[in-house]
């Protein structure tokens, strides 16, 4: 029989703090029946749990942890074994800046009203208070570096000191070999926006790959692991030199780069890999699907040795593809640096860890590259969260998303709820994996600033509706059956033994999220 929330309190003396709590903030967590008793919240509090949150760019769930059969990530398959793997998290839109404002927030795209590279999240929401920023105000020190908003946009409300970047904010990826850097520095392509894809046309780009044999901090991701240790062991001492246990704990945010465009890495990360043996991806769009389901890719065409039009050869398919697994052998090594410093100091007793990846990205699925979609591929991403007073090697295929996470990182730190918030705590799927919850996870992308693509993954399908922005008219529908048919090679909105169905996921969608909380 599994055990109340409050029986699993009690047994194994759970959850840390940053700020005190009262009982009537407890019973809004567990329930008034499941409330702890004061003397358990006065010894929760005063742990004081810190938290190191790990964002990555373009990180779709190619991981050993999940499943893949050729992707080398020890580390992040380690952490993976202490804490919960979410199966099937779904970011709220699939490009970076939508979705870590989404994150960040707890609310969705259409509240955030970000959509794009270059909007502010102070400038649709002047006064939200942010994931970081919450926890600073329950006094946390709130620390960041690297990619956490997007690029340039980062959110000085969110942190006790100035957000480090390990790299040029512009976003500009620095190249190693000479030939690289010359042709990057005399123009290299300049990105494009087309079809709803909105990337940024400022920044010269070489090659789509690297091969060099150099350290890793010759990279970004490389010198960024080597700030986090630097921060981790003043955080540590400051910690230690507390007295009277009047320990600050700190909430660092990591923002790692790779493996996003170019696919650039150490020699010694290809050298894991046999490109021969790479399969090729399905290559045919899916049967049915309407036009406004895919993206022109320009992200990708934006690198001088990708065509400007035209789909991709096999042994270019094979590089990238292989250049993308280097990428994430790479990150995976930093991370692993991180975690090494993290036991060396003693701090992952006391230390909640978060790993997410900000969507999904196509490698070569339907000949077509990069996000910007609503398919599987674009949304899914994956999401692991370690807490050392929780049960460990979890897996739970419960649907979940990305606007979760911030009430499910409060709930874990005790600390009071925020207000606004679009998603629901995952804590009871720690102890509970297999606990009934949420009936469909939501996308969202534009085409445009005139047609906005509605999707819903629920336990079997995806429907995707293209809407008309002004005049609410249905312009195309996308059906896939997951479950027979996980690579969605074919789209069955339009088959007449569906039309119930149709009808009904239509509903679904139109009920939006609030309907589908558990």
């Amino acid at each position: 029989m599994a055990q109340s929330r409050r029986e699993f309190l009690l047994n194994s003396a759970l959850f840390g703090a940053g700020a005190a709590l009262g009982l009537s903030s407890a019973s809004k967590v567990f329930g008034k029946n499941n409330a702890p008793s004061a003397s358990m919240l006065k010894q929760a509090i005063a742990k004081k749990k810190n938290v190191v949150f790990i964002a990555i760019d373009d990180l779709r769930p190619e991981l050993g942890c999940y499943g893949h059969p050729m992707v080398k990530s020890p580390n992040i398959d380690a952490l993976a074994r202490s804490g919960v793997v979410f199966e099937r998290s779904y970011c709220q839109q699939a490009v970076c800046a939508p979705t870590r404002a989404s994150l960040l927030t707890g609310r969705r795209p259409d509240t955030t009203k970000i959509y794009d590279l270059k909007t502010h999240i102070r400038t649709t929401m002047p006064n939200v208070v942010t994931l970081q920023q919450h926890f600073k105000n329950n006094g946390y020190f709130s620390e960041g570096m690297g990619k956490l908003f997007h690029s340039g946009y980062e959110d000085p409300a969110s942190y006790s000191i100035p957000h480090r970047y390990p790299y040029d904010k512009s976003g500009a990826e620095k190249y190693a070999l000479p030939e690289n850097i010359k042709l990057q520095s005399e123009g290299g392509k300049v990105s494009s926006t087309d079809k709803g894809e909105d990337t940024e046309r400022s920044r010269m780009r070489g090659p789509s790959t690297e091969s060099a044999d150099v350290p890793d901090n010759t990279f970004e991701d490389g010198r960024l692991a080597e700030m986090a240790i630097e921060s981790l062991g003043r955080l540590a001492t400051k910690a230690k030199s507390e007295k009277d246990g009047e320990y600050q704990p700190f909430f660092l945010g990591l923002g790692f780069r790779k493996p996003h465009l170019p696919f650039i890495a150490p020699k010694k990360y290809w050298d894991l890999y046999d490109r021969s043996k790479i399969p090729l991806p399905y290559p045919l769009h899916p049967k049915n699907a309407p036009d406004l389901a895919f993206a022109s890719w320009g992200e990708l065409r934006s690198y001088t040795d990708i065509p400007d039009v035209g789909k991709l050869d096999e042994v270019k398919t094979r590089e990238l593809i292989h250049g993308y697994y280097a990428c994430v052998s790479f990150v995976d090594a930093q991370i692993g640096k991180i975690m090494a410093e993290l036991d060396r100091l003693d701090l992952r007793k006391n230390t909640v860890i978060v790993l997410w990846g900000d969507h999904g990205w196509k490698l070569g699925e339907y000949s077509e590259w990069s996000k910007h979609t609503n398919f599987e591929l674009d949304t899914h991403a994956p999401l692991i969260i370690s807490d050392p007073d929780l049960p460990k090697g979890v897996r739970t295929n419960a649907l979940v998303e990305f606007v979760d996470v911030f009430p499910t990182l409060t709930d874990l730190c005790w600390l009071p709820p925020s207000e606004g918030m679009e998603g629901v705590s995952m804590m009871p799927l720690f102890t509970e994996p297999n606990k009934p919850w949420k009936k469909a996870a939501f996308s969202q992308f534009p085409r445009g600033k005139k047609i906005m693509g509605y999707s819903i993954r629920t336990d079997q399908y995806r429907y995707n509706e293209w809407i008309e922005v002004k005049s609410k008219d249905i312009l195309a529908r996308e059906l896939y059956d997951l479950k027979n048919d996980p690579l969605s090679k074919e789209c069955i909105v339009d088959y007449p033994e569906n039309k119930e169905l149709v009808a009904k996921l239509h509903e679904q969608l139109k009920a939006g999220w609030q309907a589908a909380k558990p």
